[in-house]
């Protein structure tokens, strides 16, 4: 969270460097010719707006009393300033006044700066109620950005998020359904929403809905570990559909027909009976190395990733690796 700014003489030594450094950048013969970034991310948008100490008490102090108004302390010498500025006015046109972008020219605007101890650019200040609360420094991915900007945005579709949550502690599935899905269509963007949604899908026998919600994700999201881990659970469900009923497959498995081990993990994924889906996965590995491309191995690997954290997962990775050494 947001301290407040130092104000002993190792803060002001490291202010005069910052600003020494600017003065340095703009009489650099190089410096006129860089591309703007005000000129290359402002729009007529009420949205996102250039302060300077003559608005600055509007803007922020006055407006961060109606809604969140993040403060983008930038310069134009600044690389990392010129990644993250358009990701922030993306972010501020798609909220459409959820928050609002005070971009501040910190080359031109070295008072504010100070004032609010800005040591390194870019650096970005969220203020609410007059006050700032919170801050991040350097180009976030847009992820991270979005995660820190929602701790401070009041939505609907969270109040109806909340509920949801509610409706699944006492277990009602039904209406814990309808509230994510409306909580979901009202805001799209949020990945929480949406992965809660997909779990329940995925609880209540609606897998190809699951699946087909979280590939609309971002792909960084979907590249996560709690949606990777959500994925690989469907991915079995979707397999064990049209397998053999469980005690056909556990006869032939007995027998000792690999194939039929497969399928019977794969069932026993699907039901979250997952300790006797990696006994079979292991005796796969035991008998035939080779059986299909070491299949034995890599189902593990996928059961190991969807599990995460479980205590079963070290214990049959032991198990695993003395199969492989």
């Amino acid at each position: 969270m947001y301290t407040e700014p130092e104000t002993h003489s190792s803060a002001v030594a490291g202010l005069k460097i910052l600003f020494t450094h600017l003065n340095l950048q703009r009489n650099n013969p190089n410096f006129a010719k860089s591309t703007s970034i005000q000129e290359s991310t402002v729009a007529d948008s009420p949205f996102i707006i250039d302060v300077t100490a003559d608005n600055f008490s509007a803007v922020v102090l006055e407006g961060s009393m109606k809604q969140p108004v993040l403060v983008d302390f930038w310069a134009d010498w600044c690389q990392p300033c010129q990644a993250l500025m358009p990701v922030l006015s993306k972010m501020a046109e798609q909220s459409q006044g959820l928050f609002i972008l005070a971009k501040i020219n910190s080359d031109q605007n070295q008072d504010l700066a100070q004032q609010f101890g800005v040591r390194s650019l870019p650096t970005v200040k969220l203020f609410k109620n007059g006050q700032p609360v919170d801050e991040f420094m350097g180009a976030l991915p847009e992820s991270q950005i979005q995660a820190f900007i929602d701790q401070h945005i009041d939505r609907e579709s969270d109040k109806i998020h909340a509920r949801a949550i509610e409706a699944l502690q006492v277990n009602d599935q039904e209406a814990a359904l309808k509230l994510l899905q409306q909580a979901n269509a009202m805001d799209p963007e949020r990945v929480q929403i949406a992965v809660d949604l997909a779990t329940l899908m995925a609880d209540v026998g609606q897998s190809p809905e699951a699946a087909t919600l979280l590939k609309t994700l971002p792909k960084e999201e979907q590249g996560s570990a709690i949606v990777a881990a959500l994925l690989a659970r469907l991915e079995f469900a979707g397999s064990a559909e049209s397998l053999p009923d469980l005690e056909t497959l556990k006869a032939q498995a007995a027998e000792g027909d690999l194939e039929a081990k497969l399928q019977l993990s794969n069932k026993l994924v699907a039901a979250g009976n997952h300790e006797p889906a990696m006994i079979q996965l292991l005796e796969i590995m035991q008998k035939d190395r080779g059986f299909k491309d070491d299949i034995g191995r890599t189902t593990l690997l996928k059961i190991f990733d969807m599990l995460g954290a479980d205590p079963l997962v070290e214990q049959y990775r032991r198990k695993m690796f003395s199969f492989l050494y």
